[in-house]
């Protein structure tokens, strides 16, 4: 009986082993569009209007700004985040009329903005914005820059050979 599990689990682990050997690969596995680059220049048009969405892709964000692949085309990629349409609504501190599940969800936003400034990744917001949806410019988030327009923002970098990547 003893000798029969010993056997059980050993067919389990392996059976089981290639998925742990694919996932290392897969994970070490070179971007085929980073190879070449000099840099790596990207801005976020952050518009999604929802905290739980704007949580999850900010921290995604974070996290390609930390990734090592990134990392070996350049020390420390050039990342800018603006923040325009209803996304302004989504980094104040402002929570009066938000749900319990939304004033944690709308902490960790902040946490991960604060987080994200220190690391060395540029937050924008359109000022154009926070008056068209009535959000109090004095409780905006205090790393993030103030410009008057956000596409205009938009447009310099792109200019300036900064990818666009759309956060919707």
């Amino acid at each position: 009986m003893k000798k029969s599990l010993i056997v059980i689990i050993m067919s389990m682990v392996l059976a089981v082993s290639p998925l742990f050997i694919n996932a290392v690969s897969v994970s070490a596995e070179e971007y085929a569009a980073l190879q070449g680059l000099k840099s790596v220049k990207a801005v976020f048009d952050v518009r999604a209007g929802s905290f739980n969405s704007a949580a999850a892709q900010l921290g995604m964000i974070h996290k390609i700004y930390k990734d090592s692949s990134v990392r070996k085309v350049t020390g420390n990629p050039e990342f800018v985040l603006v923040f325009i349409g209803p996304s302004v609504r989504l980094v104040s501190t402002a929570t009066e009329g938000l749900s319990a599940e939304e004033k944690a969800t709308a902490a960790k936003l902040a946490g991960t903005i604060k987080e994200m400034a220190k690391d060395g990744i540029k937050l924008e917001i359109c000022m154009a914005a926070v008056e068209a949806f009535g959000v109090a410019p004095a409780s905006l988030l205090p790393e993030i820059k103030h410009v008057q327009n956000g596409w205009i923002s938009l447009i310099g970098y792109q200019a300036k050979d900064y990818s666009l990547v759309p956060i919707y």
